[in-house]
């Protein structure tokens, strides 16, 4: 079964409504007993990374996570928030700690020609060594005001916006997008679906 973590912090029902496409078991819960149960743990969520730690740690479940992701190795799915909170620091609205499963922290998008937030459909590609190009991967949906800087080597996918972002990052049994593969169409689909059927 596939758990999507609630834990207030909204788009919960739509991340459900593709996996349940897929013929997968999925449940949306906080209850701590069916997260351990879980053969994949899902964490979406849009809002402020301060409020998503607040909550997740008011239900009791910063602690449960590390031991499933990090201890257990079960995989996870972080999705938006899902993914800046597993770094190590936020700042929106205040500086506070995260999940830090990964070394690293999430800023403001900062740019002199193009609106923030970050909103609507971009190519996403995996930057290859110097003078190789780069591979194009497919297009996603975008809504967010801040990114995730990595300080530790860690797979990753990007997004041009003004300025190179992180829209992917894969370690171990960890994997996290900054955009919405559950409203991104067909590509998102097919992300998911694969994703989904190497582990649930």
């Amino acid at each position: 079964m596939i758990v999507v973590i609630d834990y207030g912090m909204g788009n919960l029902a739509s991340v459900q409504k593709v996996i349940k496409s897929l013929k997968k078991e999925v449940k949306i819960t906080c209850d701590k007993k069916e997260i351990q149960k879980a053969s994949l743990i899902v964490l979406p969520g849009v809002g402020s990374f301060e409020q998503g730690m607040k909550n997740l740690n008011d239900l009791g479940l910063v602690d449960l996570l590390y031991q499933e992701v990090i201890q257990n190795k079960k995989p996870f799915l972080g999705i938006c928030l899902g993914m800046q909170l597993i770094m190590e620091k936020g700042s929106e609205p205040n500086e506070c700690n995260g999940l830090g499963w990964i070394k690293g922290r999430v800023v403001p998008i900062v740019n002199s020609r193009l609106p923030v937030p970050h909103l609507g459909w971009n190519n996403t590609y995996k930057h290859k060594e110097e003078n190789q190009g780069d591979t194009l991967l497919n297009n996603f949906y975008f809504i967010h005001s801040f990114h995730v800087l990595p300080e530790e080597a860690v797979e990753c996918t990007y997004v041009d916006y003004e300025f190179r972002m992180v829209a992917s990052i894969e370690k171990e049994n960890i994997f996290a997008t900054q955009f919405h593969p559950e409203k991104s169409q067909n590509a998102g689909l097919l992300l998911l679906k694969n994703y989904i059927e190497s582990y649930a």
